[in-house]
Formats: structure tokens, C-alpha cells, sequence
């Protein structure tokens, strides 16, 4: 089982049995990807079921929300859609509430493994700048590299800013560029001046380095952690 679906809780049969087995299973999966160091997709997925379970189970009122809906007759006559609740029973919220229950412990240990296994791989790797820093560092340069290859892969970043719960958090997105040697003669800050040559809209780009000390899964596991690196390295700069 590759993934588990948002509404997991709450879709199909309401049943404990049956959703213990859809969890059980989408966690045997998270635990196959740990084992082999690759974090990404099930990280991110396992802190929003986790964030939701928990929300859920301090205010019920939201788990109605969470229910499929279906169309009224009457509304629709007079070309108005409205939704009533398909579940108004008792028993049924409280198999649910039995299943959150099992559920929170099972997710929070899975987290707990998984954001282990990043505390290890961001311990394994440092943030650089190359060359001089540019007071403008929303946008530039980010050099990616792990052992035992000679080669780095360049990306261009921007940093993106969106609002949760009335407080701006910082994102970033990504554009490949090119793979490039590394050598004794081509340093980063001689590739960083190629940049410069090649792509003239950046005449004095932020550029970062992030380098890890062993080899991970790349891009499950070590180009997420190097995005969430140069984000937090960016925001100690403004």
C-alpha cells in the first residue's frame, strides 16, 4: 500500500477492524521506506494524518466535515446545491472515535521513527554559501553533492511566502540546471562564475552548497532535507 487517502477516517466502511488493516498496511509501507533511508513522501504524509487525527479528536464537531455528502432533492428543484450529513449516528461516531484512538499512538511512533532517521541525514550534512553572500537571497543558486561522486547538481531556487494560522512561513521551489565535475581546477566559485556568464538575469546570485558527509537516496531523502537546509539557512539572513 503506497499511500493512504486524506479522508482514510472517514471513507467507506466505517468499520474498526477494516481500518485497522488500511493503517496497518500504509504503515508496513512507511516502515519498508525507513528502512531503506527514504523519507519522502510518507514524512510529510505521516505529519499531516497525524495533525489531522489530533484535530480531529479535540473537536469532533470537524470529523462531520470529514464525511462524504450527498445532494438534497428539494435544493436541487430550485438549481441550489446544498449538502446534507450522510452520518448521524451515535455507534458510528464512536467506532470512529475507537479508531483515532488506536490510531494516534501507531502514527506518532512512525513519526517519531521517521524524523529520527532526518535528524541523522541533516547531521550528516552542512550548508555553504559560495562565494560572497548576496544581500538578496530569496532567489539564487543551490549546489547539491554527496559522496563518493565528483559530480554536483545545480538547482535554481526561489523562496515562495504563503500564511497558516496568520503567520508567513517560507517555502521554496526548485529548477534543475545542470549536473557539472567538480575538480581541482573546477571549484564551486569557478562554477558559480560560469552561472553567472551563462544566465545573466542573476548578475549576483545567493549560491549555497550543501554537501553530505555519506550517500542517501537522493531525491526521496537528501534533495528534501538540502531544500529545508538553504530555507532555514535563508531565514537567519531576513
Amino acid at each position: 500500500m503506497e499511500n493512504l487517502k486524506d479522508n482514510w477516517l472517514t471513507d467507506g466502511l466505517i468499520d474498526f477492524e477494516y481500518k485497522k488493516y488500511i493503517l496497518l498496511a500504509y504503515l508496513k509501507s512507511v516502515k519498508d521506506s525507513f528502512l531503506r533511508v527514504e523519507l519522502y513522501p510518507f514524512l510529510s504524509d505521516l505529519v499531516f494524518h497525524y495533525r489531522n487525527l489530533v484535530t480531529l479528536r479535540e473537536n469532533k464537531l470537524l470529523i462531520g466535515e470529514s464525511f462524504p455528502k450527498e445532494l438534497s432533492a428539494e435544493r436541487l428543484k430550485n438549481f441550489e446545491i446544498s449538502y446534507r450529513k450522510i452520518i448521524e449516528d451515535d455507534a458510528i461516531m464512536q467506532e470512529i472515535e475507537s479508531i483515532m484512538e488506536f490510531s494516534l499512538p501507531k502514527f506518532k511512533a512512525s513519526l517519531d521513527e521517521g524524523s529520527f532517521i532526518y535528524e541523522y541525514v541533516e547531521s550528516k550534512c552542512e550548508i555553504l554559501p559560495v562565494g560572497l553572500t548576496s544581500l538578496y537571497a530569496n532567489e539564487g543558486y543551490l549546489f547539491v553533492s554527496q559522496p563518493p561522486e565528483k559530480e554536483t547538481n545545480i538547482y535554481r531556487y526561489q523562496i515562495t511566502f504563503f500564511e497558516q494560522s496568520n503567520e508567513p512561513l517560507r517555502g521554496i521551489e526548485t529548477t534543475f540546471v545542470e549536473t557539472t565535475q567538480k575538480s581541482l581546477v573546477s571549484t564551486y566559485e569557478s562554477i558559480k562564475r560560469s552561472l553567472i556568464k551563462k544566465y545573466s538575469e542573476l548578475p549576483n546570485p545567493a549560491t549555497y552548497l550543501v554537501l553530505s558527509k555519506l550517500k542517501f537516496p537522493y531525491t526521496q531523502t537528501l534533495m528534501p532535507v538540502a531544500k529545508r537546509l538553504l530555507v532555514r539557512e535563508i531565514s537567519k539572513v531576513g
